[in-house]
């Protein structure tokens, strides 16, 4: 059954200051990588065009947000030493800076004290969460819009105290 939430597409073709992604996974199942991901794992090849059809909708959709001056964020909090996943998503972030995004990494031993959500969200204009919710092996298997104040209030100071610690895509090296 298709889901009547609106999309991260939706949502962020809406936003007009800030979106921004703290993921917290070590590994995802997303059905949609799951070819490049192993042929990755077997050849080291990556995707990396930004014109490419896997790539395209979503570089086209950050750099229109950034043209309407929406500062767009990702944080990823990440155990050491990095799955092979983290291995793949750090290699491929450069199309996902090339296209506008501010991408940051903290090593999880340095969030220990972070009051943190337990969900992966983006948080849009500081007033709407769309969680994502993944199964244990990292499997999506829905999202929800939220526009609960405590929970937007959560979200916007666990992105503020992951990104201030967070370390800058540039200058992140993986271990």
């Amino acid at each position: 059954m298709p889901s009547s939430e609106p999309t991260t597409a939706d949502l962020l073709a809406a936003c007009t200051r800030s979106a921004v992604h703290l993921e917290m996974r070590d590994q995802y199942g997303v059905a949609a990588e799951a070819d490049d991901f192993r042929a990755w794992l077997e050849t080291g090849q990556l995707d990396l065009d930004p014109t490419s059809p896997d790539w395209a909708p979503w570089v086209d959709l950050v750099s229109q947000a950034r043209q309407r001056g929406v500062a767009v964020r990702r944080a990823r909090i990440i155990s050491e030493p990095v799955s092979d996943y983290i291995r793949y998503e750090h290699a491929s972030t450069v199309v996902n800076v090339l296209a506008g995004e501010d991408v940051r990494w903290l090593p999880r031993r340095r969030a220990s004290d972070i009051a943190l959500p337990g969900n992966d969200f983006w948080l849009f204009d500081d007033q709407v969460i769309r969680w994502g919710y993944f199964s244990g092996n990292g499997a999506m298997v829905g999202h929800q819009v939220d526009d609960n104040p405590a929970a937007v209030k959560l979200c916007s100071e666990a992105f503020d105290a992951v990104w201030a610690r967070a370390i800058p895509h540039a200058q992140y090296e993986i271990h």
